[in-house]
């Protein structure tokens, strides 16, 4: 069976089924179907298989024209039917694992894709999830679901996890050269998956198993929360003492060694950053252990939004104004510049703050024609002189690069710069820091 799958996988006929169609499904797909593999790209939307059968592209990274021509040659097909399951040779689970509102892991999405590879598998499949999790999920709650169809792991088919490393906007780094971390719940699936991988991602590292590899992405990730949560706590320090965060970063990074620069903003945003560290102490938790820097981290990128919302009442009491009323407009919602993503962006706990504070709030963002989303319904404003005078207070939330700073400063009452999107304008007087 090993050997028959690998056959399969080294002249390209095996048939791939990637299962969520998001910001990682897709371009995972898209890349195996570049490299001849057919392809099955299987998401339950199916507004989103509509999309996509018809070539449009939601991610900005990837080609409209891509997604037609694959579908032309037959390479790819998009498809809400889960029975293609059975034709399959390998499975990819991707599905998002949000958190619940008492800050625990939702891995419901895993195991509803785990049921229904249940349903149709057969002998001599591999299956790989990919989906950011707590370490242990690939071999305590996968597994058991597969093995109840009486087919047993290494025996009959191959388990493994390999975390995502997939970077919304990122022109340097894409699915094919950004080296792969590979686990399997035995030998011969971590193996057969890193066998898999190697045709179409450059460096595969292999783990000694699927635990190690969930714990490395929740390392990357708590790495990042933690360091950014501590410059966020820096930069409300700086402005206690009078002093530029965005200076005294640019001066340490000149050093050439044993320091990395992050950089302060409005909140953390995306799935990552603010929400897979939460999954690891939730599982140390669970053993007896207290994460404190990640749920201090936590803690402090939770206070943003609140910081920058205390930024604007300042600066519109120093135009004798109350920030009930006021009229202010962000620009930018994506969680990070350049992408056409909202996940988790702190404009949208501003703009709840700001609602609940009953200003009048508006928004301009080049992505997003209209934001509906946890109970927020907005149209965007125009990007005009007359939108930006009549704003109150204009907030840069994202630093989009397609977007005119000199001209938001030249006819802005005041500007909530959070990104230091303004470093290079020379007129100051109506722009402030975080």
């Amino acid at each position: 069976m090993f050997d028959s799958l690998k056959n399969k996988i080294l002249s390209k006929k095996a048939k791939i089924g990637v299962i969520g169609l998001g910001y990682v499904g897709l371009p995972l797909a898209m890349a195996f179907a570049k490299k001849g593999f057919k392809v099955w790209g299987i998401d339950l939307d199916k507004d989103r298989v509509t999309r996509l059968k018809k070539g449009q592209s939601y991610i900005l990274d990837l080609k409209p024209s891509d997604i037609v021509n694959m579908q032309k040659d037959g390479s790819i097909i998009f498809t809400s039917d889960i029975s293609n399951i059975k034709k399959l040779d390998a499975f990819f689970i991707c599905v998002p694992t949000p958190l619940l509102k008492t800050k625990e892991p939702d891995v419901s999405f895993i195991i509803s894709a785990a049921k229904m590879i249940k349903k149709h598998m057969k002998r001599g499949q591999v299956v790989v999830l990919e989906s950011t999790t707590y370490p242990g999920t690939t071999e305590e709650v996968m597994l058991p679901i597969l093995e109840s169809t009486g087919l047993k792991e290494r025996r009959d088919f191959y388990l493994a996890f390999s975390p995502e490393r997939i970077d919304p906007g990122n022109t340097k780094y894409f699915v094919t050269n950004i080296p792969k971390v590979v686990g399997g719940i035995s030998q011969c699936s971590t193996e057969i998956a890193a066998l898999l991988y190697k045709q179409i991602i450059d460096k595969i590292i292999p783990v000694s198993s699927s635990r190690a590899a969930e714990m490395t992405k929740l390392l990357e990730n708590t790495f990042r929360i933690v360091n950014l949560g501590l410059i966020n706590e820096l930069t409300l320090m700086c402005d206690k003492l009078g002093m530029n965060i965005w200076e005294i970063i640019d001066a340490a990074k000149t050093k050439p060694y044993g320091f990395m620069p992050f950089y302060p903003g409005p909140g953390v945003g995306g799935h990552c950053i603010p929400v897979d560290p939460i999954y690891l102490s939730w599982k140390a938790r669970a053993h007896g252990f207290e994460a404190r820097f990640i749920n201090l981290a936590s803690e402090v990128n939770e206070h943003m939004p609140q910081y920058v919302i205390e930024k604007m009442i300042s600066a519109l009491n120093k135009k004798k104004k109350a920030l009930k009323s006021s009229k202010v407009l962000l620009i930018g919602v994506a969680y990070k510049k350049d992408v056409q993503d909202l996940r988790e962006s702190p404009a949208f706990e501003i703009i709840e703050i700001l609602k609940r504070n009953e200003a009048k709030v508006s928004y301009y963002d080049p992505y997003f024609p209209y934001v509906k989303l946890d109970g927020i319904d907005l149209k965007r404003a125009k990007f005009t002189k007359e939108v930006l005078a009549s704003a109150d207070c204009v907030v840069i939330v994202t630093d989009h690069s397609n977007l005119d700073y000199q001209f938001i400063a030249k006819n802005s009452k005041v500007v909530i710069d959070t990104r230091n999107a303004l470093k290079n304008i020379k007129n100051r007087s109506n722009i402030i820091t975080l």
